[in-house]
C-alpha cells in the first residue's frame, strides 16, 4: 500500500465520520444555541436545563438517522474489505 491509497483510505474513513456524525452534532448545536437563547430571554440560569433537551434531541435524531448512519458505515466496511481481499 503506497501512500496514495492510505490517504485515500484516510479520506474516506473522514468523509464517513463526517456524514455519521454530522447532523447529530448539528442537532446538539442548534438545540444548545435554542436553548440558550431561551436561557438569556428569560433570564432562567439554571445550569442542567440545556441537558435535558439536547439529550432528547439527539436520541430523537438518532432514532431517525440510525438507517443512514448505519448504511454509511456499512459502505464504508464494505470498501475497507474490498481494499483489504483485493490486497491493498
Amino acid at each position: 500500500m503506497n501512500g496514495a491509497e492510505v490517504l485515500d483510505v484516510a479520506r474516506d474513513g473522514l468523509w464517513t465520520i463526517l456524514k455519521v456524525g454530522g447532523p447529530l452534532m448539528a442537532v446538539t448545536l442548534l438545540v444548545g444555541v435554542v436553548v440558550s437563547l431561551v436561557q438569556a430571554l428569560t433570564q432562567i440560569q439554571e445550569m442542567t436545563l440545556v441537558f435535558v433537551p439536547k439529550i432528547l434531541a439527539l436520541f430523537a435524531a438518532l432514532l431517525i438517522g440510525l438507517p443512514f448512519m448505519g448504511d454509511a458505515l456499512a459502505g464504508h466496511m464494505a470498501r475497507i474489505a474490498g481494499r483489504i481481499v483485493s490486497g491493498g
